[in-house]
Parts: structure tokens; C-alpha cells; sequence
């Protein structure tokens, strides 16, 4: 039987590891209340555009505002959901190492940022003077993916190195080695 060193130092690891996801629980539930109060608050406006549900037109009606304006509108559509790129898999809490893993990642967070995105644009359509854009959908889903592809590896490699700088080496146990074949096979009839 193996006997555990005093010190807790794989409890501390994990400790900070649950700390950490349920600080970005906190961080993830006040940045969508603070979305939902800005996209979904009635605005009084005294006229308001039609919904745009072609796609991509509405990125090039912000283009034809100038490089500044432009540039303006399309960072707040690409910012406004782009830390569910980093929250979300903080919250899930795996360190991972595979490629695999990494790109299911990298689109469970997308479709979870396109699926918020999209319930948006859909309660939208009741709140007045809010206009419904698909290019919104498409510039979340970007900014997330983006937050993702530029913060989450090297977090979650920082935080394995952190997880094992906690956690030590791997005990060694002297008195246990590898049996000599005969004792292995003293139990079975040989014939010569």
C-alpha cells in the first residue's frame, strides 16, 4: 500500500483549480448580464432600420462609413461576446493535452458563443428600437473564436505547468520491482 506525503500539495493543486472555475463562473455570469442589459434594453429611438438577414451585408454598409467608423463598428461586434472565448473553457475546467481536445474545444466554445449570439438576435425582435442583424451572429461568433484561438492554449498550458509544479514527482517505491521469472512461473508444471 502506497502511503501519501503530508502536505496536501495535489489537494492544493486542485484547490486552485476550483477556485479558478468558479471565479470564471462569476465572470461569465456578470459579463452576460452586462450583455443582456446592452443588447436587449429598449432604445427610444424616433426611427429604426429594417432587420438585416443577408449575410455579410451589413459588414459592408459599415464599410462604406469610412476606415474609423467602420473599423469601430466591427470591433464592437467582434468584442462584445469575445471573452465567452476564454470563459467558457475556464468554467469547463479541462487542461488537456491532445489535438483533439484542443479542437473540440476550440468548437464546443463556438457554438456556444454563435448559439448565445443567435438567442440575442431573436429576443431582440421584441424589444423596441433593437434591430435584429445577422452579421452580429457572424461577428460574435468570430470575436469568440478569435478569444479562444489567442488566449486559451497558452492559459491552459500555463496552468498545466502550475498543476504540476503543485502536484511534485511521482513517488518512487523502492521495494517494489520487478519479480524474477521464476517466481512468476514457479506455479506452472514445466516438462523438458
Amino acid at each position: 500500500m502506497q502511503r501519501l506525503e503530508a502536505g496536501g500539495s495535489a489537494a492544493t493543486a486542485t484547490a486552485i483549480h476550483l477556485r479558478l472555475r468558479l471565479l470564471a463562473g462569476v465572470l461569465l455570469a456578470a459579463h452576460l448580464l452586462v450583455v443582456g442589459w446592452l443588447t436587449l434594453r429598449p432604445l427610444d429611438v424616433p426611427w429604426a432600420a429594417a432587420a438585416n438577414l443577408t449575410p455579410l451585408e451589413g459588414i459592408r454598409t459599415d464599410l462604406a462609413y469610412g476606415p474609423l467608423e467602420a473599423a469601430r463598428r466591427i470591433g464592437e461586434g467582434l468584442a462584445l461576446l469575445a471573452p465567452l472565448g476564454v470563459l467558457l473553457p475556464l468554467v469547463n475546467g479541462r487542461l488537456a493535452l491532445s489535438t483533439l481536445s484542443a479542437w473540440s474545444s476550440l468548437a464546443r466554445t463556438a457554438a456556444a458563443g454563435a448559439l448565445v449570439s443567435l438567442s440575442i438576435e431573436m429576443l431582440q425582435t421584441a424589444v423596441p428600437g433593437q434591430v435584429t442583424d445577422v452579421d452580429s451572429v457572424l461577428l460574435n461568433t468570430a470575436g469568440v473564436l478569435l478569444a479562444h484561438v489567442a488566449v486559451v492554449p497558452a492559459l491552459r498550458a500555463r496552468l498545466r505547468r502550475s498543476h504540476t509544479a503543485y502536484q511534485g514527482n511521482t513517488p518512487k517505491i523502492s521495494r517494489v520491482g520487478l519479480g524474477p521469472w521464476t517466481d512468476v512461473l514457479s506455479a506452472v508444471q514445466r516438462e523438458y
